[in-house]
């Protein structure tokens, strides 16, 4: 019995135009908005914030796929669609939303087959399912794994880290930030089924955890009267 080639939907072209239109629709759903809408100053509220983050999104969601024997095309092409509606539609409905908009892209751009289109709205759809993952399709798991596990490791700390400015915190608090990066990444570890997905998160948490470690080793623990009392008798000072 021969092996059974199937040939993608979704061509390398179309994928990358397909890319396009949400990297535009995420830009004019800000721009489209007086004042900026729902915080846009801080940076993941930003339209290349969350560009950038389902791109993050399509890269974990197509190894996970790979490597579990989910469909890789429907996956890619949810993981790309699944936020697209985040900056313009309340988070309850963004799901829904987001997979109007892809079933009307797919319906106008090309010839796909209606299986396709049906899983793939279908998944950007449930991406913001909250109970046990094995309940749905492969595919949706692969996606919503995937969107967890941007949030752990290098990434999501990165982006504690920067918060920590737009809240007017001081680097002393760095560990503590780092921690709920960890804890979110404990929360992960419950929810997500895959072992694909499981090892991911294992390097992540492992990564966190050292950057944590080191934070805690050689960042000064400092409390308001040891502070209070240096800077009264000049200990400290340049002088």
């Amino acid at each position: 019995m021969g092996v059974e080639i199937r040939e993608s939907p979704v061509s390398d072209a179309e994928f990358e135009a397909m890319r396009d239109f949400v990297h535009d629709y995420l830009a004019a759903s800000v721009e489209n908005e007086e004042e900026g809408g729902r915080m846009r100053w801080y940076p993941w509220h930003s339209a290349e914030y969350r560009f950038n983050h389902i791109l993050n999104v399509v890269d974990l969601a197509v190894e996970i796929a790979r490597e579990e024997g989910a469909n890789v095309d429907v996956t890619r092409v949810a993981a790309l669609f699944h936020d697209i509606a985040k900056l313009e539609a309340e988070q309850d409905v963004h799901a829904e939303v987001g997979a109007t908009i892809a079933r009307e892209y797919l319906l106008s751009h090309g010839d796909y087959p209606d299986s396709f289109v049906e899983q793939v709205c279908s998944a950007v759809r449930d991406h913001s399912y909250q109970d046990d993952l094995t309940d749905l399709p492969l595919e949706t798991q692969c996606l919503i794994e995937a969107d967890v596990l941007d949030k752990v490791g290098a990434n999501g700390t990165a982006l504690m880290l920067l918060r920590m400015g737009y809240e007017s915190r001081s680097h002393m608090d760095a560990a503590e930030m780092v921690g709920r990066v960890i804890e979110r990444g404990e929360d992960a570890r419950q929810r997500i089924e895959s072992e694909t997905a499981e090892a991911i998160v294992h390097r992540r948490l492992k990564r966190a955890r050292w950057f944590q470690e080191w934070l805690e080793m050689e960042v000064a623990e400092m409390d308001d009267d040891s502070l209070v009392g240096d800077v009264a008798t000049g200990v400290g000072s340049d002088d």
